[in-house]
C-alpha cells in the first residue's frame, strides 16, 4: 500500500500525525517506509529525533537529487537504529522494520515533473511498495510540484494495480477545512488536476479521506467563563456543519490537541504516557488512525 500524506495549509500537523501513524504500524509488526516528499523542507528527521538528518540529508544524498538524476539511489535509514531517542532503539527486536528515506538538506521545490523525474518517481515507488507493507510519502503543502509528480507517477499504468491512498490533513478551524476541501475539489485541485493526467475521478474520489488534527474539547475551557464554554460549543456547532458540507463523512480519524506535541512534533511512545508527559487520548488517537489505514472498510465507498 502507497499512502500520500498532504495539506493545502501548513501548520495542519501532517508530518507529525503521518509519522506517529508510520511508528504506530511498525509496532503491529508491519514494514513501514517513510518517504519524505517535502521537498522544501523536509522535516521528518527532526520528528524521529534523528540528528544528523533532522533537516535533510548531506552530500545530494537524498529523494529530491534522486527524482533530479543527480543520485543512482534515494538514501535511506533504519529509523532506530538510526534515532538519538533511546527508548525507541530499545523495540528493535519485536516489532516491524520502520525506515526513512529523507529529502536533501537545504533542498528546495521539483521546478519539473518531466518524463525523466516522473519515470524515476514511479520505479521508486513499485520498488517500496514491493518490499514494505506501508509506504507513507509526505507530501510538500498545497497545490506542490509534488503533488503533481505523484499524481502523474500514480496515474502510469506500472502503478495501476497498486493499492494507493490519499490523506488530506486539515486542522478544526474554518479556514482549514474550506482549504482542504479547495486541495480536492477546487478548480485546480487535486481531482482536476488527476483527471488531466489519466485518472479515473471516482477511484480518486473512492481513495481520499481526511484526517481531523488538533480538535479541542469545546467544554474544556480551562476555567474560561460560562459566556465562553457557549461560544466555544456554538463554534463547535458551525464547523460541524461546515465539515459536513465540505469534507462530508470521509473522514479517517482526528487527533485531540496535545500540549507534548504544541511545545515538541516527536513520535509519542508508550514510555511517555507512562511518564505523564503525554495523553492516553493522543496514544489512542494515532493507533485508530494505524488501525483504520490498513482495514479495507475504512475504505469502502461513501
Amino acid at each position: 500500500m502507497i499512502v500520500f500524506a498532504t495539506s493545502d495549509k501548513g501548520g495542519t500537523g501532517r508530518t507529525v500525525t503521518s509519522c506517529n501513524i508510520a511508528y504506530r504500524l511498525s509496532l503491529k509488526g508491519l514494514r513501514v517506509a517513510y518517504l519524505d516528499f517535502d521537498f522544501g523542507s523536509p522535516t521528518a528527521g527532526a520528528i524521529l529525533e534523528i540528528g544528523e538528518v533532522e533537516r535533510g540529508i548531506a552530500n545530494n544524498q537524498g529523494l529530491h537529487s534522486y527524482l533530479l538524476g543527480e543520485a543512482t539511489s534515494a538514501a535511506r535509514l533504519d529509523v532506530r537504529a538510526a534515532t538519538d531517542r533511546p527508548e525507541m532503539r530499545k523495540s528493535r527486536a519485536q516489532v516491524g522494520d520502520f525506515v526513512l528515506f529523507p529529502g536533501d538538506r537545504g533542498g528546495a521545490e521539483l521546478k519539473v515533473a518531466d518524463a525523466d523525474v516522473v519515470n524515476r518517481c514511479v520505479q521508486l515507488l513499485l520498488e517500496v511498495e514491493h518490499k514494505f507493507d506501508v509506504c507513507i510519502v509526505d507530501l510538500s503543502a498545497g497545490r506542490s510540484m509534488a503533488m503533481e509528480l505523484v499524481l502523474r507517477a500514480t496515474a502510469q499504468p506500472q502503478l495501476l494495480a497498486c493499492t494507493v491512498r490519499w490523506l488530506v490533513f486539515y486542522r478544526w478551524t474554518r479556514q482549514h477545512i474550506l482549504a482542504a476541501h479547495g486541495l480536492v475539489h477546487g478548480q485546480y485541485g487535486w481531482l482536476t488536476s488527476g483527471m488531466e493526467v489519466g485518472h479515473d475521478e471516482d477511484r480518486l474520489l473512492d481513495n481520499i479521506r481526511y484526517v481531523r488534527t488538533s480538535v479541542p474539547d469545546p467544554t474544556s475551557s480551562n476555567g474560561g467563563s460560562g459566556a465562553q464554554t457557549v461560544w466555544l460549543l456554538e463554534q463547535e456547532r458551525q464547523l460541524k456543519r461546515l465539515s459536513s458540507t465540505k469534507i462530508g463523512a470521509e473522514v479517517l480519524g482526528e487527533t485531540p490537541v496535545e500540549p507534548m506535541l504544541q511545545w515538541r512534533e516527536q513520535v509519542v511512545l508508550d514510555i511517555d504516557v507512562r511518564n505523564e508527559v503525554a495523553s492516553d487520548s493522543i496514544v489512542e488517537a494515532f493507533a485508530r488512525l494505524a488501525n483504520q489505514l490498513i482495514d479495507r472498510r475504512a475504505w469502502a465507498r461513501i
